[in-house]
This record gives C-alpha cells, sequence and structure tokens, in this order.
C-alpha cells in the first residue's frame, strides 16, 4: 500500500482568515492526503517545528494578508538556518506579479483562491513524487 502524502497546511502571521485552508485541509483528507492543520497565527518557527515533527512532504501556506513575500522568504531562511527542506506551495490572494519572484526563492506551486480542488491535488501529488 502506497504511503500518503503528508501535507502541513499553515497559517503565518497575523493573518486570521482561515475558512479556505480548512476547506482545502478537508478536501485534502477526502483525497487520501494525511494532512496537519497548525490553526492561526503561526510564527515561521513553529510551522518549520511541526513540519520537521509530523515529517510532512510538503508545507502549504495559505496567505491572504499579502504578506506572502516577506513571509516565505522568512520560511526559506529559517529552513536553511534549520537545516532543513522541504516543499512549499503557497496558496491565497497573490498577485500575477509575484509568482516569479516566489518561485524564484523556491516555491513550487502557487494555488492562488479559486483553484479548483483537482488542481491542487494533482499539483501536490506531482510535486510528493
Amino acid at each position: 500500500m502506497e504511503k500518503p502524502i503528508r501535507v502541513l497546511v499553515a497559517k503565518p502571521g497575523l493573518d486570521g482568515h482561515d475558512v479556505g485552508a480548512k476547506v482545502v485541509s478537508h478536501a485534502l483528507k477526502e483525497a487520501g492526503f494525511e494532512v496537519i492543520y497548525t490553526g492561526l497565527h503561526q510564527s515561521i518557527d513553529a510551522i518549520i517545528n511541526a513540519a520537521v515533527e509530523e515529517d510532512v512532504d510538503i508545507i502549504g501556506l495559505s496567505i491572504l494578508s499579502g504578506a506572502h513575500v516577506p513571509l516565505t522568504e522568512k520560511l526559506f531562511a529559517k529552513m536553511k538556518e534549520y537545516g532543513t527542506e522541504k516543499t512549499v506551495v503557497v496558496g491565497g490572494n497573490v498577485p500575477e506579479r509575484d509568482h516569479m519572484k516566489l518561485k524564484e526563492m523556491g516555491v513550487a506551486a502557487v494555488l492562488n483562491t479559486g483553484t479548483r480542488f483537482e488542481t491542487i491535488t494533482e499539483t501536490l501529488r506531482g510535486l510528493a513524487s
């Protein structure tokens, strides 16, 4: 039996909107993923610690606050500091103009609000293989 893909869904910083993260987490569980949801207002250190402790395959940052660039930069800097590497996906309200900047940092995929669940699951399966 194939091992399920483990995904950490995280809400970094002061972003207080988590309905989308919860809906995506539920959809991923229904699709056979193992999902760890961190809850709101998580520090980057807490996210990385959870990702390492839970041995996840993918970190999914859900960011609706507009702070996707600085939060993602901090995540990659801290992962380097911790000596860990994880596949990172960013979801939420990310302007098209910032997609390339995030990908240049190392983000594997940007999945904006409104992305179909089928697309999300296909993307994550592809990244985990």
